[in-house]
């Protein structure tokens, strides 16, 4: 670890954006902890097991003065999240006041709502899902902890993501498997609509960006994301072209999902969260972009990327 810098501490460090952000770290020599469940390792960084939902490991796995990210996922049901995520909230808030440590809350756009027109960091919090609810309360517990001065931290918002290993995204399990194999890819509810994506490798970059930054504490900041954002179809074109395939696509209607909704739980949890897909779902970074004189990874050259590593 560089002397004199903080140490960088991941927690839920099992996910790809936790991996992106450790190589990006540790390609600039900076110390890096890991704490997840199960050990997650990565070449050159710290490993160790710690459980969100334990105060006491929460706060022994954060050495004092170091920069915290919060980067769990939880399991894709509503029943898990009302109770856990408040939860983990409050551990990771109250071991980042006692250890004066800043923190990076790694968040998404469900609680802004069904929006027409373009998200921003300004757009309004009206959540219309389950999901969105909780992700509001947590969201404001961060902030108003941040606004009373008991804590620096600050949200780092993303728009859906892919990108290599992105395991657990839509686009990574739904278009690019299928077409890998000359097969059709599948693209929810509406294939002509503009849909944002952001790229894994520009969350990494961006992240380790915001944790030396000075001005970025108690404020929302989102991710950088290229534009203009591309269609479904126009999406699968470029990757089927990495491929050498066909572009083939189904497309994924409400009614199609409601059905298969009867059967699995996953896909019950979505129904919900539909709403992003049947308009346009627009997320504008240049907040972002302008502060860091940062430019987001052309969508082509994401695709190829994302691409190549399924090979």
């Amino acid at each position: 670890m560089t002397v004199g810098k903080p140490k960088h501490v991941l927690l839920g460090a099992g996910g790809v954006i936790a991996t992106e952000l450790a190589t990006e770290l540790r390609r600039e020599r900076e110390g890096v902890r890991l704490v997840s469940r199960r050990g997650a390792a990565i070449e050159g960084a710290e490993s160790r097991r710690g459980d969100l939902l334990d105060p006491d490991s929460i706060r022994e796995a954060i050495p004092p003065g170091s920069v915290v990210y919060l980067l769990a996922g939880l399991p894709y049901d509503i029943r898990v999240w009302r109770e856990q995520w408040p939860r983990i909230m409050a551990n990771v808030l109250d071991a980042c006041t006692e250890r004066q440590a800043r923190l990076i809350f790694f968040d998404n756009v469900y609680m802004y709502g069904p929006v027409d027109g373009v998200m921003t960091e300004d757009t309004p919090i009206r959540p219309s899902s389950k999901k969105g609810v909780v992700r509001a309360r947590i969201a404001a517990s961060l902030l108003e902890a941040a606004k009373s001065g008991r804590v620096q931290a600050c949200i780092a918002r993303a728009a859906d993501f892919f990108g290599p290993n992105a395991s657990n995204s839509v686009i990574n399990r739904l278009v690019l498997p299928p077409l890998s194999k000359g097969k059709s890819a599948k693209w929810l509810v509406e294939g002509e609509l503009p849909h944002s994506l952001t790229y894994t490798r520009d969350c990494g970059r961006a992240l380790s960006l915001l944790a030396r930054a000075p001005d970025v504490w108690g404020d929302v900041w989102h991710l950088p994301t290229a534009k203009p954002p591309l269609t479904g179809r126009e999406f699968v074109a470029l990757a089927a072209r990495e491929y050498g395939v066909e572009p083939k696509i189904t497309i994924l209607r409400p009614w199609m999902l409601r059905i298969a909704a009867l059967f699995d739980r996953t896909v019950r949890e979505l129904i919900e969260m539909l709403y992003q897909h049947d308009r346009p779902y627009i997320f504008e970074s240049s907040k972002f972009e302008r502060r860091f004189g940062f430019t987001p990874t052309p969508y082509s050259r994401a695709i190829a990327e994302t691409v190549a590593a399924t090979r």
